[in-house]
Order: C-alpha cells, then sequence, then structure tokens
C-alpha cells in the first residue's frame, strides 16, 4: 500500500467516525440516542438492523405517496382561498329536530363529513412521511429518503403554488356556529415531529441550508399566529388536553426557531397546567368526562411525555416534576397504568375499543426515566400491540 493510498485511507475512517459522531439537532428525543443506534446499525448489532429493516420497508412505501397539499381539497375556504387550512369539528352533527340548524355536539361519535375535506389527513401524511423518510436518510446515508422528504416539504410548505398559508383560522369548524375555532390547532399537534425531523436531514444534497432557512420563516409566522390570534390565545387557555397539546408545537417550534429563552420562560405556564389537569391521586378529571375517557386519558399523557422530551432542551424537569400536593406526570400514569392493562375495571365511559399500543411509548419512556420494574413489565406486555418500531428507535434499549 502506498503512502498516497494510506493517506486517503486514514481520511475516509476520519470522515466515517467524524460522520458517525455528529449529533443530530431533533427535539422529541435526544440525539445521542439516534447518534448510538446509528453506530449499531453500522456495526452489525441484531436488535438495530431489525429496526432498520422495517423503517426501510415502511419507507419504500411512502416513495410512492404523491406529494401532500392544502390545495387538493375540492371545498373553498370562508377567506375564499383555498392555501388556507381547512376542517370540520369532528364530534358535531345536523340536529334531528332541526335538520337546517346549527350542528350538535355527539362526543366521541365522528361525522363521516369531516372526511370530505381531506387537509387534516394531508398534515397527519405528511407528518408519517416525514419522520420516517427523514430517519431512513440519517440511518442509511441514502439521498432518495432525503429528496422524497424534501419534496414533500416543498410542497407542503414552501412551493408558492401549494403551500399553506401560516393559519389555523378555519380548522375544525362547526357548521351554522363558526367558520373556525382554536380548538382546531389540534389538528396540527404533528408539526412537532415536523419540526423535529428536518434536522435529520442537514447535510443532504436535497435539503440545503437555504431550504431550511425558507421553512423557519414559515413557522416564524405560524408561530406568530399561534401567539397572537384568538384562536392561539383560547388554545392556550383551554385545559384539558388541547391545552397540553398547543404547548407542544410552541415548545417544538420554539425550539426549532432557536428561541430557546422564550421556551424556558414558556415552561413556566407548562408545569402550571399540571395542578389545574390533574388530581392528587392522578386521575384527569377533564378527560374523564368524555365518552371514551380511557383513550382521552392516554392522550393527554401523551402531550405530557412529549412536553417533558422538549423540556429537557432547556434544561427544565418535567419527568420529576411535582406540585405541592405531589401532583405529577408520573403520579398521573401511575393512576392510568393497572386500568390500562386490565388489572382493574373501568368504572368511566369508552363507548370505543381502548387502543392499548398507543399507551406503549409512554411505558417504553417511563421505564428509562423511572427504572421501575412496573413499567419494564408494562412494556413487555404491550410490546406485541405496538403500532411500530418507532419508539423503539426514539427510546428503546
Amino acid at each position: 500500500m502506498t503512502a498516497k493510498t494510506i493517506a486517503v485511507a486514514l481520511l475516509l475512517l476520519v470522515v466515517i467516525n467524524y460522520t458517525e459522531a455528529q449529533i443530530p439537532k431533533v427535539f422529541l428525543t435526544k440525539g445521542e440516542r439516534l447518534t448510538e443506534v446509528k453506530k449499531r446499525i453500522n456495526a452489525g448489532d441484531a436488535v438495530a438492523r431489525t429496526w432498520l429493516d422495517h423503517l426501510l420497508k415502511e419507507c419504500n412505501k411512502e416513495l410512492d405517496v404523491k406529494s401532500l397539499s392544502v390545495m387538493d381539497k375540492k371545498q373553498v375556504p370562508p377567506s375564499g382561498d383555498k392555501h388556507d387550512y381547512m376542517s370540520l369539528a369532528p364530534y358535531f352533527w345536523p340536529d334531528p329536530s332541526n335538520p337546517n340548524g346549527a350542528y350538535i355536539r355527539k362526543d366521541g361519535e365522528r361525522n363521516p363529513e369531516i372526511y370530505g375535506i381531506n387537509d387534516h389527513k394531508a398534515v397527519d401524511d405528511l407528518q408519517k412521511a416525514v419522520k420516517l423518510l427523514s430517519l431512513a436518510y440519517y440511518f442509511s446515508g441514502q439521498e432518495v429518503y432525503a429528496k422524497k422528504a424534501s419534496e414533500l416539504l416543498h410542497v407542503f410548505f414552501l412551493d408558492t403554488t401549494t403551500k399553506m398559508n401560516p393559519n389555523m383560522k378555519y380548522a375544525q369548524a362547526i357548521k351554522g356556529v363558526n367558520d373556525g375555532r382554536g380548538t382546531g390547532i389540534l389538528d396540527t399537534r404533528s408539526f412537532s415531529d415536523v419540526v423535529s425531523s428536518v434536522g435529520l436531514l442537514a447535510g443532504s444534497k436535497s435539503w440545503s441550508v437555504a431550504d431550511n432557512e425558507q421553512l423557519k420563516a414559515w413557522f416564524t409566522e405560524y408561530y406568530t399566529w399561534m401567539l397572537n390570534s384568538k384562536g392561539g390565545k383560547d388554545e392556550h387557555n383551554a385545559k384539558n388536553n388541547h391545552g397540553i397539546w398547543f404547548d407542544t408545537q410552541m415548545l417544538s417550534i420554539g425550539l426549532y426557531l432557536g428561541k430557546d429563552d422564550f421556551v424556558k420562560d414558556y415552561l413556566k405556564s407548562t408545569l402550571a397546567r399540571i395542578d389545574v389537569q390533574q388530581e392528587v391521586d392522578g386521575r384527569q378529571p377533564l378527560e374523564l368526562v368524555r365518552t371514551t375517557s380511557l383513550g382521552y386519558s392516554t392522550f393527554c399523557l401523551s402531550a405530557w411525555f412529549t412536553a417533558a422530551n422538549l423540556a429537557d432542551k432547556v434544561g427544565v424537569d418535567i419527568w420529576n416534576y411535582q406540585t405541592k400536593d405531589g401532583k405529577s406526570i408520573k403520579n398521573a400514569l401511575d393512576w392510568l397504568l393497572p386500568y390500562a392493562l386490565g388489572e382493574k375495571d373501568w368504572t368511566y365511559q369508552q363507548i370505543h375499543p381502548y387502543k392499548r399500543g398507543e399507551l406503549f411509548p409512554i411505558v417504553l419512556q417511563a421505564s428509562n426515566h423511572y427504572k421501575e420494574k412496573k413499567y419494564a413489565d408494562a412494556v413487555e406486555q404491550l410490546k406485541a400491540e405496538k403500532d411500530d418500531y418507532y419508539a423503539e428507535i426514539m427510546f428503546g434499549k
């Protein structure tokens, strides 16, 4: 081997080690966790390779997804501008006693009319695709995944002919009552995944620094709307799951925009929610009045665990925070867990079958943070019911 060949080989080794050592800027998990998984994949670790195989299988389906846009809907929002997001309140139906009047609420029963406007589905599909494609690119280095993620992001947020306007004025409208309401901001809670995922595209040929700056400009406008609009203020003031899910958007987008000081200050109001949303024994009373109360209790707790991951980025510990009388997210999980696992009978309403797999990411994270056997046991009990391998990649062993 010549001196030149040796020098090239050593340079290549340095580049590989440097690339592997780069900690991605993500917010919904620790960047170090993803770096560790990448090293395990490259070292041939069987568990990590299984995760990657499943991830790439799912991502190969996403490569065929057509670009998603709010312009695809047939309806036109009250503004007359199809670039505005639009959706209908899911639990509102025509009033049988007044068919031409305002819609009435049937909690837990989805009116199929909502599926006639596909903006909400477009947001959800975008989140899933970008999340998986970005991870696939980070772990595999295959540009095809970054290229597809970039295409989807451009169409939904950046291209002038197809992008969404940065507001939620017409979200979850109630026919005969309003054109939209702050409650509809819940529809875009998955934007937290989007702004966390783009950090995994750093360094790809398909997602440039200029692209990222354009996306930041879009989210700056959206963030301003969330802070200052009536809808945003209404949702911030919500005392049930809507309030904490609103916070997850404020925290994640704030971190993406580099507003760390603002995020740290904002978290004071997030922590204050624990005292409002919980009872001392861990019950979440505003979720228990719902017709799918076990599902909503889990849904709200999922928001809290998301917020806890985001708070970690600015040194605020939600995991171990307690109010003076002992309310905490751990306490809420401890109350819920035996019911969710079927060890205790649920005495509140649950009109649809409970999906226990939704609890899996929560107990997986609890096992990591609290190191208690009951959470590790719950992880094993729920493994067969998990939706995919995403939670294990993000938070597993």
